[in-house]
């Protein structure tokens, strides 16, 4: 009997007893991987979380990529270069697809036509159309001329949301051919996935494993049971509650990192969420160390400013706390806004992930405190990210990473001249964001891109295009048979599933 997608979620904590499917992993070659949701598409450019994007690291690859230590690498271009006229040169190794055939130079400049196209819905369209020219030499050599100079666009070429598929095997819906480690060989729709090694993937000795199962958890309870029972050999989102009992568990491992972070972002259609003076009212008026606590067992800290690192060229320690907690003064900002009665509205969430429920939990409290009356909205996360990219909401929770550890991976949660996206706020086109953005990009002297970063903080704190609440640790957790896997460093971390290729058992 096929089991819905909402009996799934009904029934999660049920999930531990799949006991007769998982129990291959308990062989050599074979691993179990816990999901946190089951995708809610595979549509090869379309942006459906974290788990969506490791179960098509699975079987998609893009020219470029990140190693386990979060350095850029190779993957279907070997190597790739800056020519002299200042376009960027991919040359293409010797690669296969999943039907046999080799990748092409025309296989990537299809890829790249696609999701720069009109009708695109591609999460990266905007960003691909900064892509003046694409030249193919030849089969293995593709010259990328950009409309301005682009210093990020190997970062952009490396994300997980442009993979390169054989060229017409996808409309942009259905998943399309890919060229990753291995290959999907059945599901069971809101349930499980199935995947077996790909014989001919390129990079020699890979994948070590011969086949992985991928069973979604939505009830993170379950998931670290499963783990705990031996049903799964790794699970993502380990919740925090439980890492300090992973973690003294001698047949356990936990690897967690820094760099995802919770904000929230607005719709600026629904008033009066498009007034900077309430977005900026909202950020002043919220304990940030109490959503460390409530949502991430203090396993994180709080985000008082644009989120860059601690740590990095581009980090400054005045503006990081632009938005520290003030509640005079976030009432004062609020009666500017001709509302000192304060408003009603209603803030979307999910309770798929706890992190996101409790989240909100705190936020509702915090801004009552202010006369904010804010009811919850806690749909499955399928349904979030739908309404999400469907501007369907006032104002909104969300989690995420910067799309690297470079400020402008930034870009796809500021940028308001994107394709909407539920990652970012909706309708809210801050042109001061954009130009910034833009004139970072451009710019390749080190000095020069931190003044304009430094200069793209002060505009976030006028204009509040999202507000950041916390960092927070994020964490993979697995049996100690399990070799080779690596959760990524920083913002990265979502790009883990790179290194299931890497991974033995037994």
């Amino acid at each position: 009997m096929e089991i819905s997608r909402r009996s799934l979620i009904a029934a999660g904590a049920a999930l531990p007893f799949l006991r007769l499917s998982a129990r291959a992993a308990t062989t050599a070659g074979n691993l179990v991987f816990g999901l946190s949701s089951y995708p809610p598409t595979f549509a090869p450019w379309a942006n459906g979380g974290t788990a969506a994007a490791t179960a098509k690291l699975m079987f998609h690859r893009g020219l470029l990529g990140y190693a386990a230590d979060g350095k850029l690498r190779g993957e279907l271009a070997e190597s790739w270069e800056r020519a002299e006229d200042g376009a960027w040169v991919f040359h293409l190794r010797d690669a296969v697809f999943h039907n046999g055939q080799p990748v092409t130079s025309a296989d990537v400049a299809w890829t790249l036509e696609q999701v720069a196209g009109e009708k695109s819905t591609a999460y990266l369209r905007g960003e691909c159309q900064r892509i003046a020219k694409i030249e193919t030499p030849d089969p293995k050599t593709v010259r990328l001329t950009t409309k301005e100079p682009m210093a990020t666009l190997p970062l952009l070429v490396a994300s997980y949301f442009l993979p390169i598929l054989a060229k017409g095997s996808s409309d942009g819906v259905t998943t399309g051919v890919g060229a990753g480690p291995f290959k999907i060989v059945g599901q069971e729709r809101g349930v499980s996935i199935d995947f077996e090694a790909f014989d001919k993937f390129y990079r020699p000795g890979e994948p070590k494993l011969k086949s992985v199962r991928m069973i979604a958890y939505a009830d993170e309870n379950a998931r670290v049971a499963a783990l705990q029972a031996g049903d799964v050999d790794l699970i993502e989102y380990v919740p925090w509650q439980s890492m300090a009992a992973i973690e003294a568990d001698p047949k356990l491992v936990l690897q967690t990192t820094e760099g995802p972070f919770m904000y929230l972002v607005f719709n600026a259609n629904a008033k009066p969420f498009g007034d900077a003076r309430v977005r900026r009212a909202i950020a002043h008026a919220i304990r940030r160390d109490e959503i460390v606590k409530a949502a991430f067992f203090g396993r994180g800290a709080g985000l008082e400013g644009l989120p860059v690192p601690e740590g990095t060229e581009f980090y400054d320690a005045k503006l990081a706390h632009g938005f520290a907690y003030d509640q005079a003064k976030a009432k004062s900002l609020l009666a500017e806004a001709g509302l000192a009665g304060g408003f009603s509205c209603k803030l979307l969430a999910t309770a798929q992930y706890g992190m996101h429920k409790d989240t909100a939990s705190v936020v509702q409290q915090h801004l009552g405190e202010i006369g904010i009356a804010v009811e919850l909205v806690l749909p499955d996360w399928a349904t979030r990210v739908s309404l999400g990219n469907k501007g369907q909401y006032e104002f909104a929770v969300q989690g995420s990473a910067s799309d690297s550890n470079d400020p402008d991976g930034l870009a796809s949660l500021l940028a308001g001249n994107l394709s909407p996206s539920y990652t970012r706020s909706f309708a809210l086109d801050i042109p001061q964001v954009d130009q910034l953005l833009a004139a970072g990009r451009a710019e390749f002297d080190p000095a020069m891109r931190r003044a304009i970063y430094a200069e793209l903080q002060s505009v976030y704190l006028d204009q509040a295009p999202l507000v950041g609440l916390a960092w927070r640790a994020q964490g993979y957790a697995m049996t100690k048979a399990v070799q080779g896997f690596h959760n990524m460093p920083g913002a990265l971390t979502f790009y883990s599933g790179t290194t299931f290729a890497e991974i033995s058992t037994g």
